[in-house]
């Protein structure tokens, strides 16, 4: 005998509310009538608002946080969720999705679908449209880069000398490692710059810049601006206050040959060099002799060359770049004259003077000086001057130079004012790169596509030597016209509706 699969039959009842034949279930209503007589999604606002950021397009997510988000992306869907999430709590949430809306409409709408017991072992699930309408808030990172004059930390950049080559040098600097890009301002002063920033890490991790490339120190302290009772919160302005040393290039203590993340110093007398570093030096600071200001033009009436110079065991490190040579010299202002008086000069110029050259020295035997160290010297070991560059033609030398550095801009305007006497100091500048190489190695240097290439052949030796080509980066500028028109044509986009 074959068996019989007998499937068991459900019977139906009709709804309680319009009669149609369901199944049995504890309601007894169908789920038309169930959903008329039940509102699950009750609770549910179907209008909200989120906030934007129309410079950064951030949104705003409670209490204090600001996140980037695409249309559309899931990102933007939890911070949608998220404002929905006190509204769900009696609900179960099963599904949610976004309904598509013109991009300029500052419109979204989420689709969630919602699950809720209304009676014993009856469960409704319904869906509903959630619009969230979008409006502009500036968040804090952006109002505080649109007030210029809101910092929550400076940084003041001090050097207590007459000549601002050191600060052109940072300048380079910052401009080649991108180092200054979170500023919120940029503001000069007679001795210095100073560095406004939003938060005070920013400006800590600026300040650890400025301690590995130049010489210095820093003291911090802190301001209170307002505070919470309730919360027991308060509100700060930091102030780093670093302090480069009061030494430039071509001052006068051996003889100063370049300040970088090292004082470097070289002895004219033997060509040995030392470099301080900035503990050594704040653990004890010596002054220098004289700046560049209190040096007098000199003319060269001979040179004499040392060759094979005898130096002591233990000496320090000697330059390699540098030639020993006995000068003698005579004021410019009294060459011809017969009651001159010549004066002798041991240089590490050697490689570059020869008769009737100029040069810029001190005089050591005609000046006054005010200083213990230097009055507690002897006499015999006093030179008559101390030579501490050769004069070149500055016109010529401009007028030949096929490079250019690019300037510290903030706001449209040249970081530190371009009176004549900076201007001065920063062709100043300019040729002591031009001379060093290894200053040249950490900064960048452009070509000026102004200047018209030397095609004449000549050369002047008497001239440093210039930068290389290897040395110079292109100065790039966009100028594409396809690029243009792209940039404006995605500017009209938004304008369109």
């Amino acid at each position: 005998m074959q068996s019989l699969d007998i499937k068991p039959t459900v019977g139906l009842i009709a709804c309680c509310e319009c009669g149609v034949a369901i199944e049995p279930n504890p309601a007894n209503m169908c789920s038309g009538c169930l959903r008329s007589r039940v509102d699950i999604t009750e609770g549910i606002t179907k209008q909200c608002t989120i906030y934007m950021c129309k410079f950064c397009d951030r949104y705003f997510v409670p209490p204090s946080a600001w996140m980037r988000a695409e249309l559309e992306s899931k990102e933007l869907l939890s911070i949608c969720l998220k404002k929905l999430k006190p509204m769900l709590t009696k609900v179960r949430l099963t599904d949610a999705c976004f309904v598509w809306t013109e991009a300029h409409s500052k419109r979204i709408k989420v689709k969630i679908t919602i699950q809720k017991e209304v009676f014993t072992n009856t469960i409704l699930q319904q869906a509903v449209v959630v619009e969230f309408t979008v409006h502009s808030q500036l968040c804090d990172d952006c109002r505080r880069a649109e007030a210029k004059d809101f910092w929550r930390a400076c940084v003041q950049v001090r050097q207590r000398a007459e000549f601002k080559k050191t600060l052109f040098y940072l300048e380079q600097l910052l401009l080649k490692h991108s180092a200054h890009k979170e500023c919120t301002g940029v503001k000069p002063v007679p001795t210095g710059i100073d560095f406004f920033f939003a938060k005070q890490q920013e400006a800590r991790t600026f300040v650890n810049f400025l301690m590995t490339v130049l010489p210095c120190k820093y003291h911090y302290a802190q301001e209170l601006v307002s505070h919470d009772t309730k919360n027991n919160t308060y509100d700060y302005k930091h102030t780093f206050c670093v302090e480069i040393v009061p030494i430039c290039r071509d001052n006068i203590i051996l003889l100063c040959l370049r300040v970088s993340n090292v004082i470097t110093l070289i002895d004219p007398s033997n060509l040995q060099l030392v470099d301080v570093q900035a503990t050594n030096f704040w653990r004890e600071p010596f002054e220098s002799l004289c700046g560049p200001k209190q040096l007098t033009e000199f003319y060269v009436l001979e040179v004499d060359p040392i060759d094979n110079f005898e130096r002591k065991a233990g000496h320090g490190y000697v330059s390699k770049k540098h030639e020993l040579a006995n000068v003698w010299l005579v004021r410019s202002d009294q060459v011809g004259m017969s009651d001159a008086q010549p004066l002798y000069a041991r240089t590490h110029l050697g490689h570059l003077l020869s008769p009737g050259d100029l040069v810029m020295a001190f005089d050591m035997k005609n000046c006054n000086v005010n200083n213990a160290t230097f009055d507690a010297m002897k006499i015999d070991n006093i030179p008559d001057a101390i030579i501490v560059r050769k004069v070149f033609d500055r016109t010529r030398r401009t007028a030949k130079r096929q490079w250019k550095l690019k300037r510290l801009v903030v706001d449209g305007n040249i970081v530190g004012n371009e009176t004549a006497s900076v201007a001065d100091e920063f062709q100043g500048f300019m040729e002591d790169i031009e001379e060093d190489a290894l200053m040249r190695e950490k900064i960048n240097i452009y070509k000026d596509a102004e200047k018209a290439p030397n095609v004449d052949g000549d050369d002047d030796d008497d001239h440093p030597e210039a930068p290389s080509l290897a040395e110079m980066l292109e100065d790039l500028k966009f100028d594409d016209e396809e690029m243009k028109e792209a940039a404006e044509s995605a500017d009209e986009e938004p304008m369109q509706e």
